[in-house]
């Protein structure tokens, strides 16, 4: 499809024109300058032409935490990228010395240029903007990116451009295979996300740094493996609730548990020379909330213990992973180190397994025969409060239409009385269904009911008149 890049510097309105050409609100909206700082994209949703929408970081930005180099790479590369570009700025602020030099920088780009004067609220301000003229562009598109003003405008000169692109080429693949499997790179900050996706695509899509926060937007990375089509997202680094300290740590934070829940996925990065803490605990209860498929990635193993031989380095690893992420037993888990690219294929290569054993959901009766034989070789205790025994009268396996690429059954038990299932013994089931099933990374989900033999009873024969 058309790509259509969007840049201008900090706090212009870039993404807030990025969200209304999208639909929905995916970039962070912020009046602090520097929130986004990796290139962002979606398809947009207003344009009847097909097109994908690329917001930048501010280009020309003098950030406190040293990133305004690398943010101009980005957008630099959004530019050679792109078919049209979208060139705002700011008409409350007039004209500035970094609209200039960045202006002077576009008349050199080869796609055509649009100049977007964003923040134009009324028809009188319009008059009032003839200093934008020097810049060297055709006449300016005026919008108010916040209130939708003017869209209409914009959009035509969009379409004008992409349209005909868009009519030289030619489908090649509906919208969900192209998509693929959607994987949520999770972790905490400095885990090695950005590193690992990075080294994933062999590209420098994401910005790396030692500063905790770099990644603030959930970005979303398509790539192809083995013939098989993946969405990464790369999400911000999950803090305690306590320590995010401004907005838009907490506006991240939100970006990525959608992102978790949105992901068919989710890959929990856990730095290994540092160890699992925490709030790497706290990330992998969230996705067990979720419930969600999980692959477990071990980075940075080549700092953990590096003098020792591999394969006691692996028994260890293995060993603090099953002791501190016990709750989180039907992951399976990937030794890599990102920076140096080793064993990072193994990541897609496990994911691909997991989908493939996922597939295989047991039928009925293959449900039945495993939890009759677990009950059969552990009887239930009697409940001393309600003096009697669980019973299990029937099984079966619900999908959820949710996850479709990873489908994730919810076992529906019915018995004589869901207040006898103990903790210890649904426990048990789990584990004992597992021997007899696996599924590496897919969680179990036990439903119990209670019902009467009456009810559930399938087999049961219709009373005569």
């Amino acid at each position: 499809m058309p790509t259509v890049a969007i840049v201008g510097r900090p706090n212009v309105g870039k993404s807030a024109l990025f969200n209304r050409l999208a639909g929905r609100k995916i970039a962070i909206v912020h009046d602090q300058p520097g929130v986004t700082r990796d290139r962002i994209s979606a398809p947009s949703e207003l344009t009847s032409t097909p097109c994908t929408l690329i917001d930048t970081g501010g280009i020309g930005a003098t950030l406190d935490d040293g990133f305004g180099e690398q943010v101009a790479i980005e957008a630099d590369i959004a530019m050679q990228t792109a078919d049209l570009i979208l060139f705002v700025v700011d008409a409350h602020d007039g004209l500035t010395a970094i609209d200039q030099a960045l202006a002077q920088k576009l008349r050199k780009a080869k796609p055509p240029v649009r100049l977007v004067l964003n923040k134009v609220d009324d028809d009188k301000h319009e008059s009032s903007l003839s200093d934008f003229a020097r810049l060297g562009f055709q006449e300016p598109i005026f919008v108010s990116a916040e209130h939708g003003r003017n869209m209409g405008h914009l959009l035509d000169a969009i379409e004008e451009v992409i349209s005909p692109l868009a009519a030289e080429t030619e489908e090649v693949a509906v919208e969900a295979e192209a998509v693929g499997i959607k994987l949520a790179i999770v972790g905490k900050p400095n885990a090695g996300k950005s590193s690992l996706i990075n080294a994933i695509l062999h590209d420098e899509r994401t910005i790396v740094s030692n500063i905790a926060g770099t990644t603030r937007d959930a970005v979303d990375l398509p790539y192809s493996f083995q013939g098989e089509n993946f969405t990464l997202i790369d999400t911000a680094g999950l803090r305690p609730r306590g320590k995010r300290d401004n907005s838009v740590e907490v506006f991240s934070a939100i970006r990525t548990e959608k992102a978790v829940r949105r992901s068919d996925l989710c890959v929990l990065v856990i730095d290994l020379a540092a160890g699992i803490t925490a709030q790497d605990r706290k990330i992998a209860q969230l996705i067990m909330d979720e419930k969600k498929p999980c692959l477990i990635v071990l980075n940075k193993f080549d700092l953990f213990h590096p003098d020792a031989p591999r394969k006691a380095r692996v028994e260890q690893a293995t060993a603090h992973v099953k002791r501190e992420l016990f709750f989180l037993s039907y992951a399976p888990f990937v030794a890599c180190s990102a920076k140096n690219g080793t064993a990072v294929e193994h990541v897609l290569k496990e994911a691909l397994k997991i989908r493939k054993t996922a597939q295989d959901v047991p039928s009925t009766g293959k449900l039945n025969r495993i939890l009759q034989a677990a009950f059969e070789a552990t009887i239930p205790p009697i409940d001393r409060k309600l003096r009697r025994r669980l019973k299990l009268y029937y099984a079966t396996a619900a999908l959820n239409e949710r996850y479709s690429v990873i489908p994730v059954p919810t076992i529906v038990l019915f018995v004589n009385d869901k207040r006898l299932m103990a903790a210890s013994y649904e426990q048990y089931l789990v584990n004992r269904f597992r021997e007899a099933h696996p599924a590496p990374g897919v969680p179990v989900i036990l439903s119990v009911r209670s019902r009467t033999r009456r009810e559930w009873d399938p087999r049961e024969k219709p009373q005569g008149h």
